[in-house]
């Protein structure tokens, strides 16, 4: 269950959606072949535990909150600290779903053996898995996708430090299709576009001076 927006704030409407899936009068899938994609909204991820035993995707996308803040504002509600802990309980509650933490790997931003090293340690509070995503760029963007050599050598890292770790295949990026291509290219009359992009590559340098 993953989209546009955030499914755990549509909670009602998802857990339907998740429940018809299951049903044998609907999808028949098996609850372990369910999953759900968040960004981190730690209080519904302990109400979702309460009503389903759906596999969890979570958008991690960097080891420590004054880089995942920059990626991800969420996390400037719930920290890494707050999520890594209500992922913990859902898997005690739910021992049969599986937990993975996402990780768009944006070259020069997030893709360093530093960084990876600190993920290691993030895995070690709880069982889990890594998904390692080439990120894929859209209209407008100031990131690049990290290069090959960059994502195996960050994937090794993981692995040797006994992190199950895999990197995604990227599909549908010829037609803007991809994962994260969802972005449509239209005219910027009202110039917030460009204020946009303007704060963009304000943080892109920001990031870019942390990760040096």
């Amino acid at each position: 269950m993953m989209g546009m927006g955030e499914p755990l704030l549509n909670f009602d409407n998802v857990v339907r959606a998740m429940s018809l899936m299951r049903d044998d009068l609907g999808f028949g899938l098996a609850s372990k072949r369910v999953t759900l994609s968040t960004a981190g909204v730690v209080p519904m991820i302990d109400k979702l535990g309460e009503v389903a035993d759906v596999s969890l995707a979570v958008s991690l996308h960097a080891p420590n909150d004054e880089l995942r803040t920059q990626l991800v504002p969420l996390n400037k509600r719930w920290g890494i600290a707050e999520l890594l802990d209500a992922c913990a309980r859902y898997a005690a509650r739910r021992p049969r779903s599986t937990i993975t933490f996402e990780y768009t790997l944006m070259r020069g931003v997030n893709d360093t053996p530093a960084l990876a090293k600190q993920l290691v340690k993030l895995m070690r509070r709880l069982p889990a898995k890594v998904n390692l995503i080439p990120f894929n760029p859209f209209p407008g963007t100031q990131y690049q996708r990290s290069d090959e050599t960059t994502i195996r050598a960050f994937q090794t890292i993981l692995l040797d430090a006994g992190v199950q770790a895999m990197v995604r295949r990227t599909r549908g990026e010829d037609i803007d299709a991809a994962c994260g291509q969802l972005k449509g290219r239209v005219a910027d009359r009202t110039r917030r576009h460009a204020e946009f992009q303007r704060r963009l590559e304000a943080a892109h340098t920001e990031v870019r001076a942390d990760a040096a």
